[in-house]
């Protein structure tokens, strides 16, 4: 199974003048840079605590239907379901019904449960695909503000430090930013 984006957000979760009024910066020489620590931030955000902010699209590409009935999304918050294909063996792709599933729409365990059999796929590698929009909405208002003040705070740091500041390894985010992501954290067991 792999995810990857379809539909980047069309906002970010803080503006351009909100990190700069946090971070005290006063001058506009670096907004391209400061927009660009914006959305590294929340990329960092949404990496570690695997849920989109703003409404975005992802597609979940599978080989094979998983051998029990339903499949669960790796992405919360889950906001809708866009649409379902199987590819048959010439390629082409074939909506599979919604007749045949069923969708239980919770926004942090979404999945789809199956009353029939699915279509098998006709290709051995991503033969299924499965869009879905997932974020907590279309503005930034829909964020939960914890999340929206770690953004501030990585920005912030980032911007202060630009390389500088040593971490204790890849992808290290600072104590008082894990702080603020600790409650909105999705865990796994794989």
């Amino acid at each position: 199974m792999s995810v990857y984006p379809v539909t980047a957000p069309a906002v970010e979760p803080v503006t351009l003048a909100e990190a700069k009024a946090w971070a005290r910066i006063d001058t506009s020489d670096d907004d391209a840079l400061v927009s660009a620590l914006i959305t590294a931030a929340r990329q960092r955000v949404e990496a570690h605590t695997r849920r989109a902010l703003i409404d975005q699209t992802w597609r979940q590409v599978l080989d094979a239907w998983p051998e029990e009935t339903f499949i669960r999304f790796p992405l919360a918050p889950f906001r809708s379901l866009t649409a379902m294909r199987v590819y048959d063996s010439s390629g082409t792709p074939q909506t599979v019904s919604p007749a045949l599933y069923t969708l239980v729409n919770v926004p942090d365990c979404a999945r789809v449960y199956f009353a029939a059999p699915a279509p098998t796929p006709g290709r051995p590698i991503g033969g299924i695909e499965i869009d879905m929009v997932v974020g907590y909405g279309a503005s930034a208002a829909n964020v939960p503000e914890p999340l929206r003040k770690a953004i501030l705070m990585l920005v912030a740091q980032l911007y202060e430090n630009r390389g500088d500041e040593a971490s204790t390894g890849p992808g290290t985010l600072p104590a008082h930013v894990l702080a603020m992501l600790y409650p909105y954290r999705r865990m796994r067991l794989l």
